[in-house]
């Protein structure tokens, strides 16, 4: 019989600590929790349900869609658009903002999705992932528009991430740690498996894509190679390289047992400051990772502090374990 604490029971316990709290915010991430329920379901019958390929459309970003891109996003917005929770979305697969249909009540909150990151695994049965972030709207009950959704990270309320992996977890902050929750089928329900987690402050593995190395920078050029030096090297220890394509992944695993993540800034494209999304995939993660005791950073500087200029901005990004990260930095500093 289960005995664990539920998602639903741990949102209700914290909200119970805060003065004035009205219930609001704890419907909202009840009705993300849904979607994320429908994703994994979808994501976890894959072929047998018709939904694995490529379509013949790209997003904003110039990248081909999935059919699961499309479908995922479908189901973020309408897990989400009726309640009256929200004054507006933004997706990564979304040009625009996506306002919320005049039949429904408008909210105070603002919600930015990538509805299904790593989506280039999707069809080899790889981890993917759903990521999410939201932020107060300047003013409550009126319709979002564009300007309303380029705030700094540290305006972030929440933000979380769910991995679509052999089981199905949820992992969130609302600014007082990160915790990671585990789909039980059974019963329908999030239960709590990994209460307070903390990233290590030193690591011996980092994750980046090797193949861009011709095109880095000087700083992260002479990190990896002084890591792949190894022993013999100015590090003194032996790293450990990983690389899985899909951020949630990659932080989940930092998350667990520590680590670095860079997608770093590099000449492939000098139209592209970075490859990653601000607003849906940098703000976040990197909210997640500080509150669990690592850092992010650009490389030259922290994330959440950026102020977004527009709802598709990229960005280089270098987070993960303390210590590491901030050697990178020094780099980029000499």
């Amino acid at each position: 019989m289960h005995t664990g604490t539920t998602l639903t029971q741990f949102i209700i316990e914290e909200q119970r600590h805060i003065a004035g709290a009205t219930g609001e915010f704890t419907a909202l991430l009840n009705d993300i929790v849904t979607a994320i329920k429908t994703i994994s379901n979808a994501v976890n019958k894959g072929a047998l349900i018709g939904v694995m390929g490529a379509l013949e459309s790209e997003n904003v970003q110039g990248e081909t869609q999935k059919k699961l891109d499309v479908i995922t996003n479908e189901m973020m917005i309408r897990s989400n658009e009726w309640a009256g929770h929200l004054a507006g979305m933004a997706s990564e697969e979304m040009d625009d903002v996506y306002p919320i249909p005049t039949q429904y009540p408008l909210g105070k909150y603002l919600m930015v999705f990538d509805p299904l990151d790593g989506s280039s695994n999707v069809d080899i049965n790889i981890s993917v992932g759903t990521i999410f972030s939201i932020l107060r709207a300047p003013v409550p009950n009126r319709a979002a528009v564009a300007a309303d959704f380029l705030q700094p990270g540290v305006k972030q309320v929440c933000a979380g991430y769910a991995l679509y992996g052999s089981s199905t977890m949820l992992v969130l902050t609302t600014g007082h740690g990160v915790n990671g929750f585990t789909l039980d089928r059974d019963i329908g329900e999030f239960v709590l498996t990994h209460p307070g987690m903390k990233i290590p402050a030193d690591t011996r593995e980092f994750a980046i894509n090797a193949s861009n190395q011709r095109f880095w920078e000087a700083p992260v050029q002479r990190y990896v190679s002084e890591c792949l030096e190894g022993e013999t090297g100015p590090r003194g220890k032996d790293f450990n390289m990983r690389w899985v394509a899909s951020m949630v992944a990659e932080v989940h695993r930092i998350l667990t047992r520590g680590g670095v993540f860079m997608y770093p800034r590099d000449a492939k494209d000098p139209a592209k400051p970075g490859k990653l999304r601000l607003l849906y995939e940098a703000n976040p993660m990197s909210f997640i990772v500080e509150q669990a005791g690592g850092v992010s950073s650009t490389g030259r500087e922290r994330i959440l502090d950026l102020q977004p200029e527009n709802l598709h901005q990229r960005v280089p990004v270098i987070l993960g374990s303390k210590n590491e990260v901030e050697v990178v930095v020094g780099y980029h500093r000499v």
